[in-house]
């Protein structure tokens, strides 16, 4: 992971989020996904990723006239397609959480 990584994996996640952020459009969801594949790739660590998410989210945030529910309910859906492929490339997909009627197994 290199700082000029870091820097374009930022600047393309801020540009992607603010841009689904008014109107939550799928097209800056698969941005997301690419970023987050792009991310991988450059050897971008999850940890980094969090922080320029925080980052961002901040910034979207301290905005005037922003809806603090709709920013943030927005920004957990954008994230989750960010880290899409960690989870897809660590072979832990889907849900971790106990499937109805698997209590006691």
């Amino acid at each position: 992971m290199t700082v000029d990584a870091v820097d374009r994996v930022r600047q393309s996640y801020r540009v992607a989020f603010l841009r689904y952020l008014p109107r939550r459009e799928e097209a800056a969801l698969l941005t997301g996904y690419d970023i987050g594949r792009a991310a991988l790739k450059e050897r971008v660590s999850v940890v980094a990723l969090s922080a320029i998410h925080h980052e961002v989210l901040t910034e979207a945030l301290l905005e005037d006239g922003a809806d603090a529910a709709h920013t943030i309910t927005s920004a957990e859906q954008f994230l989750a397609e960010v880290l899409a492929p960690f989870d897809l490339a660590s072979g832990v997909v889907g849900d971790l959480a106990p499937k109805p009627g698997a209590a006691g197994r």
